[in-house]
């Protein structure tokens, strides 16, 4: 298929999608009817007047158009992965909606722009529960008519007023004299904090039925007394006498037979891969057990001077970039996070974007599936790689695809992982866990760049299991596995 194309094959698996999960994230009941509606190829945002009702009234129709589509998304990914009869084809779907909400992110990020300077409010980024959010607040350079209900006064009759004029002073329109901002507030913290105790509540409901199954000696005839209760074995403990107790990340943990691995370290324009886009994507590959391969380069210069190639190899640094309204905006935060200023990175300014570009994505995923892939705290690769990456997902559920992560290495093997006030399950960061490891010189910190922390990260773990081999332990302990390890789908290890 040419250009985008791919959306209208995308909506040609609604039928699929609405006969397995005819509710979303929330419990609502999906209207696919307005799915299949969506331009998701052009754009599903509101681009109003310049006036201040009607910017009120765009911002408040794409809060309404991005709750519908995450809540969506959200769902997608147990859907597909618990869809065993393999009724559901392809992940395209979910990679177009989140495809659209990007851009209209973007158009949200856009309008609350224009409307402090309109001075229709002001907009302050604060953390709530488990997200970030946009709080409107009234201008401060206008007196609010009623502070209880969020209403800013646009009259120019009270309060001061600005060197920058409102639209209002400006123009001969009749502007209404009061914008609501209790109707156009973030209420993504609120779904998510909701969504997290229904979660909470069924795991509740789950223990509580497998204890009582236990007791009555019901799930399982040949266990006398009752089955164990899930999470009663014990981890391996380490050297300082903590024994941190098993939970889901010790499925990516490496078997004692890891060898050939690829790492993998992605640079994003912020955490959510529904709304935010891959900037930066850096791999390079490493052998735990066998020589490096011969005839391979012997030298590479990373950006840290300092750094080694060492056993490393195929080393690749790629560079995406954002729509021209992402780069419009700005990100502060990542450029002095990264370094990479996303104001260069407009694809108007010749820089191609990852989830437009087919070519890159299969380039990507035919590395990921011909080894295991490493990242530390991997689900979040994972998770962008399935709302960005065509036939990552596929390829996931069939099983072609195992993921370690080095991040339950650090938390279960490293003895310096000892839980602290700051750190309740240890310091596990990249950073922490390199410098441990004697990956990273404690003089200097992770660099944030996609190649240079996949390599530090991969010296850090080579390090980590010979060392671990030499005690017998990790891997070689009594809880280690066979074989490669790590998780995968379809088969077991």
């Amino acid at each position: 298929m040419t250009d985008r194309a791919w959306f209208d094959a995308a909506k040609g698996d609604i039928p699929q999608w609405a006969a397995s999960m005819p509710k979303d994230a929330d419990g609502t009941t999906i209207d696919w009817d307005w799915v299949r509606s969506l331009d998701l190829a052009h754009g599903v945002g509101t681009i109003p007047e310049s006036t201040p009702q009607s910017i009120h009234d765009a911002l408040k129709a794409d809060y309404a158009t991005r709750e519908h589509l995450e809540s969506i998304i959200a769902q997608c990914n147990s859907a597909f992965m618990t869809d065993f009869d393999r009724f559901i084809g392809s992940y395209r779907l979910p990679r177009a909606l989140a495809y659209a909400n990007r851009r209209l992110n973007d158009n949200i990020n856009t309008l609350l722009h224009l409307g402090e300077q309109q001075h229709l409010w002001a907009v302050s980024r604060e953390r709530r529960g488990r997200a970030t959010i946009a709080v409107l607040k009234p201008y401060s350079g206008s007196g609010p008519s009623n502070d209880d209900q969020g209403m800013l006064d646009l009259s120019g009759e009270a309060g001061g007023t600005s060197a920058g004029n409102t639209a209002a002073e400006n123009s001969d329109v009749k502007f209404p004299t009061t914008v609501a901002l209790d109707d156009i507030q973030d209420r993504t913290a609120a779904i998510l904090d909701a969504r997290a105790e229904r979660r909470k509540a069924q795991r509740f409901q789950k223990r509580a039925g497998d204890a009582a199954m236990a007791r009555a000696n019901l799930s399982g005839a040949t266990s006398p007394g009752g089955a164990a209760l899930p999470g009663g074995a014990a981890a391996s403990g380490n050297a300082t006498g903590h024994h941190p107790k098993p939970d889901w990340r010790d499925a990516y943990l490496p078997g004692r037979d890891v060898d050939a691995v690829m790492g993998i370290d992605i640079e994003t324009t912020g955490i959510d891969p529904a709304r935010d886009y891959i900037i930066d994507v850096g791999f390079e590959f490493m052998n735990m057990a066998s020589p490096r391969p011969a005839g391979e380069p012997e030298t590479y210069a990373y950006e840290q001077g300092y750094y080694a190639a060492g056993d490393a190899y195929g080393q690749s640094r790629l560079a995406f970039g954002v729509p021209p309204e992402n780069a419009a905006l700005g990100n502060a935060l990542i450029a002095k996070l990264t370094g990479i200023d996303v104001r260069g990175r407009s694809s108007e300014a010749g820089y191609r974007l990852f989830d437009e570009w087919p070519q890159a994505q299969a380039g990507l995923l035919a590395r990921l599936t011909q080894q295991p892939y490493v990242a530390h705290n991997a689900t979040f690769e994972h998770s962008w790689f399935m709302l960005n990456v065509a036939g990552y997902a596929e390829s996931y559920r069939a099983g072609r695809i195992t993921i370690i992560d080095t991040l339950p290495m650090s938390r279960q093997w490293d003895p310096g992982a000892v839980p602290t006030n700051e750190h309740p399950y240890g310091d596990n960061t990249l950073d922490a866990y390199a410098k441990r490891q004697g990956a990273l010189d404690s003089a200097h910190n992770e660099r944030h760049l996609g190649l240079e922390d996949s390599h530090i990260m991969l010296v850090a773990m080579k390090h980590h299991l010979a060392a671990l081999k030499a005690q017998g332990k990790g891997p070689w302990g009594s809880t280690g596995r066979a074989g490669v390890g790590g998780k995968s789908c379809g088969r077991k290890r």
